[in-house]
């Protein structure tokens, strides 16, 4: 079966699909059908969705439901994520499993509210205090919309911690014709919760974690066990502390738990050929102007190879370095000043990294690519 849908329907049903029970969102373009679709749906199955005052309010109220049991998600813009930086840094100390769906505008500032671009892609990596790592998926298809909101909810229980769904204005607002059968779903593990008092045999510690890598098990507020939470750099009971011993294990662990499993967090589509001196790098919507480029390119019989990021951050780095690893220059497009180049950059400094960048609110085009690569 065919549909004519939009990528914002398809977070939606996403969401809905991997259990997400609470949404709070503020009306921001163009992020605003998404929180428009929520509170339609989320009622139909027992849920709350809620339009907060503002956005300094949607995430809190997301965190707080996420401590109590829910599984939640808010959506916004890129102004919306400079007011959400406080907060995720809050979700990263408090490590609460929470999606946080970005539709990228063209900024800064309010920029173009309506305008397509992808120049949050730095910020949502560096956005809050401390640099800890983080967990951005980005789609490039309506498909992959609703594959990888489920992959967000999925690794937002895994790890304990906030992660991103990185899209933009014409991917989440264009509606396009699609084959239902490319939706897939992902399976999300349920979340792990600390047992009741009378089945543990030691005191519930609410940041309790035996490697800097585990994930600590969780209680809700209201459950049985005594749950805390909080801002500041704590003990494993969730007491403030300054002791040095405490806070370097505590801020290690809060990025050992991904950097330690940044290999299995790699998700790319390569599509690598034999012989190819080239290799173009994309991800989001410019993923689409890439993948004709590559066909027009084989067409007029030049091998060329394409990888197509999924997981922005951690950087996929094996995927990348094993599709470079023969060919002698690399392209990246992206629709900002080149700044998932820079990690190309510094990944690959023996290889000739070339941008092909847009900032006028345009997307990037086959023909700038072929223009770039001298093969048009």
């Amino acid at each position: 079966m065919r549909e004519y849908v939009d990528g914002a329907t398809a977070i939606a049903r996403g969401a809905v699909q991997a259990g997400c029970n609470f949404f709070a969102g503020y009306p921001i373009s163009p992020a605003t059908p998404i929180l428009q679709h929520m509170v339609v749906a989320l009622p139909k199955v027992g849920g709350i969705a809620i339009q907060a005052e503002d956005e300094i309010a949607a995430i809190s109220l997301c965190i707080g439901a996420a401590m109590t049991g829910a599984r939640a998600m808010t959506a916004t813009a890129g102004p919306g994520i400079s007011l959400f930086s406080e907060n995720i840094g809050l979700a990263i100390m408090g490590e609460v499993p929470l999606v946080i769906v970005d539709v990228q505008r063209l900024g800064p500032a309010t920029g173009g509210a309506t305008t397509v671009a992808q120049g949050d892609v730095q910020f949502i990596r560096w956005g809050t205090s401390g640099g800890y790592p983080i967990i951005a998926l980005a789609p490039s298809s309506i498909a992959e919309c609703y594959t990888l909101t489920q992959k967000a909810f999925d690794l937002a229980e895994q790890f304990r911690s906030p992660v991103f769904l990185v899209t933009d204005k014409e991917l989440n607002l264009t509606l396009m014709t699609i084959d239902t059968d490319e939706y897939r779903d992902v399976p999300v593990q349920p979340r792990r919760v600390a047992p009741p008092p009378s089945e543990n045999r030691n005191p519930y510690q609410p940041y309790s974690f035996e490697t800097l890598e585990t994930v600590p098990v969780i209680a809700h507020m209201g459950d049985a066990n005594l749950a805390r939470f909080t801002g500041s750099t704590h003990d494993e009971r969730g007491f403030l502390t300054k002791d040095p011993a405490k806070a370097g294990r505590l801020n290690a662990h809060l990025a050992a738990k991904i950097d330690a499993r940044a290999d299995e967090l790699e998700l790319v589509k390569a599509d690598l050929q034999p012989g190819a001196k080239t290799l173009l790098i994309s991800y989001g919507i410019t993923a689409r102007s890439v993948e004709d480029a590559v066909q027009r390119t084989r067409e007029q019989g030049h091998a060329i190879s394409q990888l197509t990021i999924q997981s922005l951050w951690p950087l996929p780095v094996r995927a990348i370095l094993s599709a470079a690893e023969k060919v002698e220059r690399v392209v990246v497009a992206e629709l900002n000043l080149g700044q998932y180049r820079l990690e190309i950059e510094r990944l690959l400094p023996y290889k000739e990294v070339i941008g092909v960048n847009r900032i006028d609110g345009e997307l990037i085009t086959p023909e700038q690519i072929l223009n770039t690569v001298h093969l048009s």
